[in-house]
């Protein structure tokens, strides 16, 4: 079992902005109705634009157990950030969790 699902950090610390082309409304998959258009060529989801950031697609408790309602079909900027990384590092420490490898 990944340590992302018992983590979500990264969905409650990040912006998660993306080209259009990631929409399904032009041809890609995420959903227009979990993100908003910043600009003509960049869109955000929602929930990540503001403090406290939570992202519209995760689901359950940060810390516990979690999930991305639209794993599959999530756009580039969370395929990108990888467990272990410095960027899920930060995220994790944001929010008081441990490191990992660490109890």
């Amino acid at each position: 079992m990944s340590a992302c699902t018992s983590c979500g950090a990264c969905c409650a610390c990040f912006r998660v902005e993306f080209s259009v082309y990631e929409m399904d409304l032009a041809g890609g998959t995420v959903p227009a109705s979990l993100a908003h258009e910043l600009n003509g060529n960049t869109w955000r989801m929602n929930g990540t634009g503001a403090v406290p950031i939570r992202c519209t697609a995760l689901t359950s408790t940060v810390g516990e157990q979690v999930g991305c309602s639209i794993y599959p079909l999530r756009p580039a900027p969370c395929h990108e950030l990888t467990e272990g990384s410095e960027a899920c590092a930060r995220a994790r420490s944001k929010l008081g969790l441990p490191a990992l490898g660490t109890h």
